[in-house]
């Protein structure tokens, strides 16, 4: 049986509520079992771009919201830093609702006294991009890996209710997908590195992922749309990747795979 855990941080990113692809259920058992004394949702928390298209909003992402703001109210500091899916909130840089603070970058000093730059990602997008024709061919091809992802996890739920990263698995055997990883890490590196600290903690890009690049500690904290994966600060200000699809406590979780209700 899984013991709840309470961190010093959290960190997540890229959850895309009210996309079809998000996993807001094991983001809620995730929050429901662990504690922090902060958390940091470090962009794209909620997909203004695909609601702006289809408006798509079933229970469970209405329940992560309550579970975050339920937190925020709590003795949870909240940090929210937008990033490119959830970009009308980013006019709100610099203000504060109640223990909820809004900011487009923020400088976390851990328990261990290292000092991280904490931001999405999209400001490193003009680094990594290769052209507009190539943009375009990714988001397509994206599309289709969350297609394929979507329908293998449905075949997976009915075999034996596990869950596989396809989208992941696929992406990771991409030779272009991985040189893009690589000038994103630097980028994000040398942003961090100009402002003299030890390390980056961003999203962005969908994939977790811990290393050193130039000297400073690269900490991407994963998504919960393929990979369903946060970061976490233990109380000795050591960081850890964790999966939850590897440890969540309810082997019953419902796969978000009916279609949600439209809006009239």
């Amino acid at each position: 049986m899984y013991k709840k855990r309470h961190f010093s941080s959290v960190f997540i990113s890229d959850v895309h509520l009210g996309n079809q692809d998000c996993k807001a259920e094991f983001l809620l058992d995730f929050l429901n079992n662990t504690s922090c004394d902060k958390l940091f949702l470090v962009g794209d928390i909620v997909d203004l771009w695909q609601m702006t298209k289809q408006f798509r909003w079933p229970d469970a992402h209405n329940e992560v919201l309550h579970k975050i703001m339920a937190l925020s109210h709590g003795k949870t500091e909240v940090i929210y830093l937008p990033g490119n899916h959830d970009e009308p909130l980013q006019k709100y840089h610099g203000m504060q609702f109640g223990n909820l603070e809004i900011c487009r970058e923020y400088v976390h000093t851990a328990n261990d006294n290292k000092q991280y730059l904490v931001f999405h990602g999209d400001q490193c997008d003009g680094d990594v991009t290769l052209g507009k024709f190539h943009a375009w061919f990714g988001d397509k091809g994206y599309d289709l890996l969350l297609f394929l992802n979507r329908h293998y996890n449905r075949y997976k739920a009915w075999r034996d209710g596990s869950y596989w990263s396809l989208a992941g698995y696929i992406k990771s055997r991409i030779k272009g997908a991985n040189k893009a990883i690589h000038r994103y890490k630097v980028a994000a590196c040398q942003r961090a590195k100009a402002k003299g600290l030890d390390g980056v903690i961003c999203g962005h890009i969908h994939h977790p992922e811990q290393d050193t690049i130039l000297g400073i500690t690269y900490l991407n904290d994963g998504d919960w749309v393929e990979n369903c994966s946060a970061l976490v600060e233990n109380l000795d200000g050591s960081m850890e990747i964790i999966y939850w699809t590897e440890v969540q406590t309810s082997r019953a979780i419902d796969f978000p795979i009916k279609k949600a209700k439209r809006a009239a």
